[in-house]
């Protein structure tokens, strides 16, 4: 243990000097002086107990002066210090929050699944200063920029689909984002939007949205979580939640207009990659100048062989190790470029 202010506990001596000067008080001028004839009644009835409780009250305040100068003086476990070297990148993570991200198209739905990503991404990237958006039909910081990743970790767990109004608002939640970061210094500033890219509310449009980003020289890399045509999806019944097989959508010439600035484009999906998502994006990219690289998570168009869905999922690459490895190496790539 070591003191940051070690000088300070020289204030130690007032409460030493308090306690002499007690103690002389209770020695020099605390003792009625009386002549008789023997003190033997005296000697044998003793000390009362009343008159030792009566010091209590200067031993408490004496204790309490003490820790408090103690407390002045910052004590510390350690005196370890470590050296850290950061890139100075600066990370939003704007979560879709909407009931839509519920489908269960991924294990064990879209939003835990992006989560679950999420989580291993901020532990992954110790250095970096971090914060979190969620939207749906409005916007709002889940945790502002921070290095601690105790916090973002604990608030991250903590997102689900009922904390605000329903609907996608994906341009709000996009400049919300962009918003939180526009006056930092940062050598790199990305926003990292996972969402199922179907765009309903919202004051801002994603387009718009997207021309802000560039206009402030913020990075957007959409992740498309989900995929088109049916999935298992929680439904209200008159017998309460039973688990459904409804369609689903993905916007993914929005979320391809979203990116067409940008650098990267990454599409995860329960499904086969040519025809689904990805295909979809990459056809929409290619005819653009100077197109973003897509990237593609999913089933690849081969013979897969039977097995379990854990299986079948671990053989692909769906696995949440392996989406998130192919997420932390192309962003990293991305990052050092900037």
């Amino acid at each position: 243990m070591y003191f940051e202010y070690p000088k300070l506990l020289w204030l130690l001596v007032v409460p030493a000097l308090l306690v002499l000067h007690y103690i002389w008080l209770e020695l020099a001028q605390r003792h009625p002086h009386m002549r008789v004839s023997t003190a033997t009644p005296w000697m044998l009835r003793g000390t009362s107990f009343m008159a030792v409780l009566r010091h209590v009250p200067f031993v408490c305040r004496i204790l309490a002066l003490s820790m408090i100068v103690v407390a002045i003086a910052r004590p510390r476990s350690s005196e370890q210090m470590e050296r850290v070297d950061t890139e100075g990148i600066d990370i939003i993570l704007a979560m879709d929050v909407s009931t839509s991200m519920l489908a269960r198209d991924l294990t064990p739905d879209r939003i835990n699944a992006s989560k679950d990503i999420a989580i291993e991404f901020i532990s992954q990237r110790p250095s970096d200063r971090m914060g979190i958006v969620v939207f749906a039909g409005e916007s709002f910081t889940q945790c502002p920029l921070t290095t601690d990743r105790a916090t973002l970790i604990n608030l991250m767990k903590e997102v689900q689909t009922d904390l605000i109004e329903d609907g996608t608002a994906i341009g709000n939640g996009l400049a919300t984002a962009v918003a939180r970061m526009k006056d930092s210094d940062a050598k790199s500033r990305v926003v990292i939007l996972l969402t199922d890219g179907v765009n309903n509310r919202g004051e801002i449009s994603p387009q718009m949205a997207a021309e802000i980003a560039k206009t402030y020289g913020v990075r957007v890399y959409t992740i498309g979580v989900g995929k088109e045509g049916m999935a298992p999806y929680p439904v209200m019944t008159p017998w309460g939640v039973e688990i459904q097989n409804v369609k689903v959508e993905i916007d993914e010439k929005l979320l391809a207009e979203v990116a067409v600035n940008n650098d990267y484009v990454i599409t995860v999906e329960d499904g086969t990659v040519l025809g689904g998502l990805y295909g979809t994006v990459a056809e929409y990219m290619s005819a653009k100048e100077n197109a973003p690289v897509v990237k593609a998570v999913g089933i690849p168009d081969r013979y897969i062989s039977q097995g379990t869905q854990e299986e079948l999922r671990e053989e692909c690459g769906l696995t949440l190790d392996e989406i998130l490895r192919v997420f932390q190496e192309e962003c990293n790539f991305f990052m050092k470029k900037d």
